[in-house]
């Protein structure tokens, strides 16, 4: 039986171990959206010494790529990316001190043994709807690779942002679970 859980970031080791497949997690706080290029980047530039436009530790990431704003509004649509595109970045970031990611789709078992090493999970947002999620959206604003446009590293303050936990600390997936 699925629970609904609030979490505001950063999250904690024990927010995280908390949180089991299925659970439906309403997240407020910061996320820092970061797609393929922003990824590549980021990593590069702290292999050089560069220090991170925000601090890991305990933070979350969202694979997204907001539209610009209309009039009036602080984001465009804002959904989900297809994660098993970052998957060849994702355990280095956990191990980074990352404590969620959010997308949509699988994750290769790379990945999934990271969260269970790291302690971390892997959250879903709905697919096609990114226009409804940005409403959860209240603030947005570039940290860094603003020339990478959509794909630049931008931190989101969200209230209640709607999300199902897909693979947990402890090996939980919930395709698997679906499925069965």
């Amino acid at each position: 039986m699925s629970r609904e859980i609030k979490l505001n970031t950063p999250l904690q080791e024990e927010d995280v171990l908390n949180l089991r497949t299925g659970d439906k997690v309403l997240l407020s706080g910061h996320l820092y959206t970061i797609r393929d290029a922003a990824h590549k980047r980021l990593l590069q530039d702290l292999d050089q010494g560069v220090e991170a436009p925000f601090n890991m530790q305990g933070a979350v990431i969202y694979y997204a790529g907001p539209t610009p704003a209309p009039p009036g509004r602080v984001i465009g649509s804002a959904g989900p990316t297809t994660s098993s595109r970052m998957d060849v970045y994702t355990p280095r970031m956990h191990a980074l001190g990352i404590k969620a990611t959010i997308g949509k789709g699988r994750r290769n078992d790379e990945v999934k043994s990271a969260l269970q090493e790291q302690k971390a999970v892997y959250l879903g947002a709905t697919g096609g709807a990114g226009a409804l999620l940005s409403r959860c959206i209240t603030g947005s604003r570039v940290l860094a690779y603003e020339e990478l446009g959509t794909e630049a590293i931008r931190e989101l303050e969200v209230q209640d942002f709607p999300l199902l936990v897909v693979n947990d600390a402890y090996g939980g997936e919930l395709y698997v679970t679906v499925r069965q």
